[in-house]
């Protein structure tokens, strides 16, 4: 009887380790685990130096929103996930893990990439920085000439 109750527990713990596996692979990353996706630098050869560097703040802005909001949905998520082990297990259906936020933010982070080799080619002195939420009030530090 022991060790059909033994197989039981053990069985229940592996549905429960499933289900944890599964309800924190769902949540979203934070902003800082996000990677760029490549772009290539040919995306931006006929750019002057400073339609260059206009570019570069466009796209670091924007950056920086979508880190804010990636970071906004993984915290929601953690949240959700702790409510839900603790309190009520079905609140962890509510994580909605990652989405378009977060593909947008490996996207943009590869322009920004593709940016600066792009300026590095035609040596325009355009350095841009990783763009975290914070910030996002002042994007204007996010692009510097070298």
């Amino acid at each position: 009887m022991l060790a059909r109750e033994t197989g039981v527990f053990k069985m229940r713990m592996m549905w429960l380790a499933a289900l944890c596996g599964a309800v924190v692979g769902g949540c979203a990353k934070n902003a800082d685990q996000v990677a760029a996706t490549y772009i290539s630098p040919v995306t931006y050869e006929a750019y002057t130096c400073p339609q260059l560097a206009e570019e570069a703040q466009r796209v670091s802005s924007r950056a920086a929103q979508a880190a804010g909001v990636q970071d906004s949905k993984a915290t929601n998520d953690k949240v959700a996930m702790g409510v839900g082990l603790i309190v009520f297990w079905p609140a962890m259906l509510m994580t909605k893990g990652d989405d378009e936020t977060t593909a947008e933010l490996a996207r943009l982070r590869g322009q920004m990439d593709a940016i600066e080799q792009a300026s590095i080619k035609k040596k325009c002195g355009i350095s841009v920085r990783p763009v975290t939420p914070v910030a996002a009030a002042g994007t204007e530090t996010a692009v510097a000439a070298r």
